[in-house]
Formats: C-alpha cells, structure tokens, sequence
C-alpha cells in the first residue's frame, strides 16, 4: 500500500484547480499495482468542487467498483466526508448511473 497525503496541498481543499493538480498527481499512483490509501489526516475543509475535481473526476477513467478496490480512505473528518460522498453522487448521476 502507498499513502496519498491530501495535506501537502494544503489544510483547506477548496478549489477546481488544486483538486485537478492533486487528481493529475494521484491518477498514476491509483494505476499503479498497490492499492493507494487517500490520507485526508491534517485536512480541515474538502469543498464539494475539490471533491468531485480530484475525487469523482477519477469515475471518468475507472469504474466505481474498480476505484473502490484501489482506494482506501483515511483521516476524513465528517464534514468532508459527506462533501466526498454528495461529489460522487452528483457525479454518477450526470453520468447516467444509479
């Protein structure tokens, strides 16, 4: 297992162009061959715009269930978490999947 740490972008994750910086960073490292632990740990806010830039943008090249067995999550507090979750609802529905 490798460990992401979203921290090295910063405590507050707000915007589409630092959630598209950490999406081209972490892309390759999800492709690889070990599972990839996103370590949200010393992040105060995600924004619902980093969330699906970085996060639910990756449902563009992978399926859930494949991303699902790369990915792991850890250190999210729940104010974020539930910014992640609404990210990829929203995400699968414009995609056409329930």
């Amino acid at each position: 297992m490798i460990t992401f740490k979203f921290v090295t972008f910063g405590k507050n994750l707000g915007t589409r162009l630092l959630g598209e910086k950490a999406r081209l960073t972490l892309l390759p490292m999800i492709q690889g061959e070990e599972r990839v632990i996103l370590d949200f740990s010393g992040v105060e806010v995600v924004s619902n715009s980093f969330a699906d830039e970085c996060l639910a943008k990756l449902l563009l090249v992978m399926p859930l269930d494949e991303l699902k067995k790369r990915t792991t999550f850890r250190g999210l507090n729940d104010f974020a978490r539930k910014n992640i979750a609404v990210a990829f609802k929203r995400r699968l529905l414009a995609m056409g999947v329930e």
